[in-house]
């Protein structure tokens, strides 16, 4: 067997990269490490829902609010109009999306990725099998690397690949309490607060069932679980059962370059496409293996290295707008519990909230209201220069 594309990685990148390039005729190996589980607030906006065909069954929780809570436990509810934010649980709908992509013909190999290794009989990826703990390779012509943040892929093969900076993220799931005065099912709470996260944020997403409590940094020497315990405490939750408990790397900023110029690209954390700010994944992570994919195919179609280019030029002609905006507003806003009382008091805002998810909901900065953006610019301004105090709106 000869694959047209090995995909390394079973996550939402590499599966949505797997099952495109199966859709489209190619033949495609999936290796995935089964049993390991991202921890991941699990919202989904609805355009990912519409873009990636995702079943109602796979939704655990329907949010219709957002709060925003201070340093100062000061506290701002957005309603979310026109619609909602949907909740994944990370166990289960990453396996949802390999058995997709199984079904649409892709092949399943479950083991940990070695190497890859080039020579006079062609390009193999080698791994490990999680049964037999044998090496095995499989000859391809190209690879995606969707592994994840700190991908082996990207270390080995793409320049940059090595260095890209992230935040740790770790959060445990609990069984979710009847609803109180500070639970509410279907209700993110989003915490900007230094005693949890000195320089990120923590969080509070129902899940149904149960709830994702977590918080990120990326500053060493901070307790992520000591501040997950006490996020859990502050929000009544220290005597909820925990289900489990899981960290990981997220990585803050795209790669420069995506692929090695002969017959890698990467995809999803791999290739740093998490959102700046809110730390969003899901959606830019199956994006991204969509156009891992794209490229993949126009590459085995023309015989063009080059065209593994067209990856991140896709993805950043798109997002990168988006990605600008949110860095900035991570950079001015993160730095300082000043600076995030002033960020939850421009929450106030209702032109804030009303182009804020209009932008999240549909991935597009909002251009239809320019006097509300003119008014934004001026109360951020403001704000950043201390024209005004934090507790005013």
């Amino acid at each position: 067997m000869i694959y047209d594309v090995v995909v390394v990685g079973g996550g939402p990148s590499g599966a949505t990269a797997a099952q495109d390039l199966a859709d489209a005729g190619h033949k495609v190996a999936m290796l995935d490490r089964a049993g390991r589980i991202k921890p991941c607030g699990g919202a989904v906006p609805p355009r990912l829902i519409t873009d990636f065909n995702i079943p109602d069954s796979q939704i655990v929780a329907k949010i219709n609010t957002a709060r925003m809570i201070s340093p100062t436990q000061r506290q701002v509810d957005i309603p979310i109009e026109n619609g909602y934010v949907g909740m994944v649980d990370r166990e289960h709908f990453d396996e949802y999306l390999r058995t997709r992509a199984v079904d649409a013909g892709a092949d399943r190999h479950t083991g940990t990725f070695i190497r890859i290794m080039r020579g006079p009989n062609g390009t193999h990826v080698v791994y490990r099998d999680k049964a037999t703990r044998e090496e095995v390779a499989l000859k391809t012509k190209l690879i995606i690397g969707a592994d994840g943040a700190r991908s082996d892929v990207a270390r080995a093969e793409v320049p940059g690949g090595d260095t890209i900076p992230y935040v740790i993220a770790y959060h445990e799931i609990i069984k979710a309490p009847e609803p109180t005065a500070s639970y509410n099912p279907k209700r993110c709470d989003v915490i900007y607060d230094g005693a949890i996260s000195p320089d990120f944020y923590g969080w509070v997403f129902p899940h149904g069932t149960s709830a994702s409590v977590g918080m990120g940094t990326g500053l060493d020497g901070v307790d992520l679980k000591k501040a997950t315990a006490d996020l859990r405490a502050n929000s009544g939750l220290s005597d909820c059962e925990t289900i489990r408990k899981e960290g990981a790397p997220i990585p803050l900023k795209p790669l420069d370059k995506w692929d090695n110029g002969t017959d890698v690209v990467l995809a999803g954390d791999a290739a740093g496409v998490v959102a700046p700010s809110s730390g969003e994944g899901i959606y830019y992570a199956m994006a991204g293996g969509r156009v891992a994919a794209t490229a993949a195919q126009a590459c085995l179609r023309s015989g063009k290295a080059k065209d593994l280019q067209i990856a991140r030029k896709l993805f950043m002609k798109e997002h990168k707008t988006v990605f600008k905006v949110l860095g900035a507003m991570q950079d001015a806003y993160y730095r300082s519990d000043d600076r995030r009382e002033r960020f939850v008091s421009l929450c106030h805002d209702v032109d804030v909230q009303r182009l804020t998810f209009e932008a999240y909901m549909n991935k597009k900065l909002v251009k239809a209201r320019p006097m509300a953006h003119l008014k934004i610019g001026i109360k951020n301004l403001a704000h950043l220069t201390g024209l005004v105090s934090p507790l005013r709106t």
